[in-house]
């Protein structure tokens, strides 16, 4: 049978596939007949509880396997791909694209963009629509792949063809209604460009994305990220702190009425907004659950109000002697010096520096901790007394990983700063825990 062949990587030892004795090498060619395109199509033929399984050994024989199992169970197999397919690779070329605002020389991996839906509803990627063609929206729809996260930027067709480069970029706005329609959830996020898709731009693109409420669950608006690698590419401007109060008021405005009319916020400004405009975020009830936190929204406020329930009930120590230092992005330093300075109520002998590590490598209009690279941080933190051990928060490595951006590992931060270094998990216990050494 031709087709795709997916590669088995791992058995589950005691699961049905090794019973059967498939081994990692064999192939997997089709369940029921049906040829296995992605992981979504085997996930779907597997839920069955009859299976007629065909598989190529690593010798090339064919074995055909009638499995009888319980719904759902799974067969124990783990592919060299988890996807079961190849990424799909961006077909823009976004003014504000950061991939393109890096510069040479690092990993390959770093430098490829991906736009694939798949790994939207997988990992919570944000995509654009404009890759996908109508089977594509129809896998989804007919598999119930949710939630899909867009990268929407403005809902007007002719700016968004300009601001993605891509012609087809205003159809493609078209799919959201499809989507939507079908009853498929949706979050969508707008990277602010100053002069481009603010102003009366963002008001239209938020207007026009109420309608699609409650399938669209929420829209995140975030500033563009703007490196000192910029040569050559569309000239952005920063904003200014006037101009974060101006899309601050936008968007309360909008989360008011929004609230009113359809009983959510919907609308949510990432918290650099916040810390430009020097403003407290907001409390907890006006970010919906915390539904765009991984973009960025409503970090500030979960970090402060976990710290300070997981302060409140610790039992304090007014014995423990501790001397660390805590090592985070610009942005993110007020906040955890706060929070340092709050943990001297029940463990006064506990000393936790903050140092704001300026992003050198990026350009110091980056301030966000997961943007910082080992060469900074070694810069920086070289030849300073960082006494008990160095924390690092985790968004500095890729999950499973120990590798920062620019290659620089744990083991050479140790080695070159003769210091542990712990890295601290995203909740407010982790990080009091943290602080005062305890697992």
């Amino acid at each position: 049978m031709s087709g795709k062949k997916h590669v088995i990587f791992k058995i589950e030892e005691g699961s049905i596939a090794s019973e059967l004795e498939l081994e990692p090498g064999d192939s997997l060619i089709s369940i029921n007949g049906n040829q296995i395109e992605d992981v979504f199509d085997y996930q779907y033929l597997t839920q069955e509880e009859y299976l007629l399984v065909l598989v190529e050994k690593g010798n090339g024989e064919e074995w055909e396997l009638e499995i009888e199992k319980e719904f759902d169970e799974d067969l124990g197999i783990t592919f060299e791909s988890g996807l079961m397919d190849e990424y799909k690779s961006c077909s823009n070329k976004c003014m504000f694209c950061f991939i393109d605002q890096m510069p040479k020389g690092m990993r390959e991996t770093l430098y490829f963009k991906d736009d694939d839906s798949r790994l939207s509803f997988l990992q919570g990627n944000y995509v654009t629509l404009t890759n996908m063609k109508d089977k594509d929206i129809e896998r989804i729809i007919h598999y119930h792949l949710a939630p899909i996260n867009v990268s929407v930027h403005t809902t007007n067709p002719e700016l968004r063809c300009k601001m993605l480069h891509n012609r087809f970029a205003g159809d493609a706005l078209k799919k959201i209604k499809k989507l939507s329609d079908a009853g498929i959830e949706m979050n969508g996020q707008i990277v602010l460009c100053k002069g481009v898709n603010d102003g009366e731009e963002l008001e239209r693109s938020i207007k026009d994305l109420t309608e699609y409420i409650p399938n669209m669950q929420s829209v995140s608006v975030v500033p563009v990220g703007l490196t000192k690698y910029r040569e050559g590419l569309y000239p952005l401007e920063p904003f200014e702190k006037e101009d974060a109060e101006k899309v601050l008021a936008c968007i309360h405005r909008w989360q008011d009425d929004c609230m009113k009319r359809y009983g959510t916020h919907f609308v949510h400004a990432g918290d650099e907004w916040y810390l430009l405009a020097e403003e407290e975020p907001p409390e907890e009830e006006r970010y919906d659950g915390y539904i765009q936190l991984e973009n960025g929204v409503g970090m500030i406020t979960l970090l402060r109000d976990e710290f300070a329930e997981a302060l409140q009930k610790i039992k304090g120590d007014k014995e423990l002697e501790r001397r660390v230092t805590l090592a985070t992005g610009k942005s993110a330093a007020p906040l955890l010096r706060e929070l340092a300075g709050r943990l001297k109520e029940k463990f006064p002998k506990v000393c936790v520096e903050t140092v704001a590590i300026r992003n050198d490598f990026f350009g110091e209009r980056i301030t966000v901790s997961g943007l910082l690279t080992g060469q900074d941080l070694i810069a920086q933190l070289k030849g300073r007394n960082l006494g008990d051990a160095l924390l690092l928060p985790c968004s500095l490595l890729r999950s499973g990983e120990e590798v920062l951006l620019d290659d620089i590992t744990l083991s050479d931060l140790k080695r070159t700063l003769q210091v542990g270094i712990d890295i601290v998990k995203s909740s407010g216990q982790d990080l009091l825990l943290a602080m005062i050494g305890k697992e």
